[in-house]
């Protein structure tokens, strides 16, 4: 799928229009003339230049390049199932995540997007289960990252 440069340009513009709103809530150290806002702020304003930057070089390459062109697999009902999978697995994990918590999310999505891999249901079962585990353990174990418990908080070691 080939989206011209302005389409581009304009969504870095709008994300990085956000961080710089974002930031300026970010509380300011007493006695320091920088805050904790400086770094993605400057990042924030970088993304606005190159979205700005694309924009232009979009409207300018307009006639010869056409706003969208689809690929082969925005055809394949499969494809489109797939990616909208994704999408709705991260979402599913946000929204899910603190209230039943990183092991049994982790493992249940997992899962359903092994079976809409093309994972046979018992083979994607125990990859999952596994998998999630090894997530668990690399980083709430071994990188001390906070994993949310969520119905499993009984259990937390």
């Amino acid at each position: 799928m080939k989206l011209n440069d302005a389409v581009f340009g304009a969504i870095f513009v709008l994300l990085g229009a956000v961080l710089l709103v974002h930031v300026q809530k970010f509380p300011m150290i007493p006695g320091q003339q920088v805050g904790p806002a400086l770094f993605p702020g400057s990042i924030g304003a970088g993304i606005v230049i190159c979205g700005l930057l694309l924009i232009v070089s979009g409207l300018r390459h307009r006639a010869s390049q056409p706003w969208f062109v689809p690929d082969e697999w925005t055809r394949s009902a499969r494809h489109v199932v797939a990616i909208l999978a994704v999408i709705g697995a991260a979402v599913a994990y946000i929204y899910l995540a603190d209230i039943l918590g990183f092991l049994i999310v982790g493992t249940l999505v997992l899962f359903v997007l092994f079976v809409i891999f093309g994972v046979r249901p018992g083979l994607a079962a125990i990859v999952a289960v596994a998998s999630a585990f090894v997530i668990w353990y690399a980083f709430y174990k071994l990188l001390r990252v906070p994993l949310p418990w969520g119905v499993l908080t009984p259990w937390a070691f």
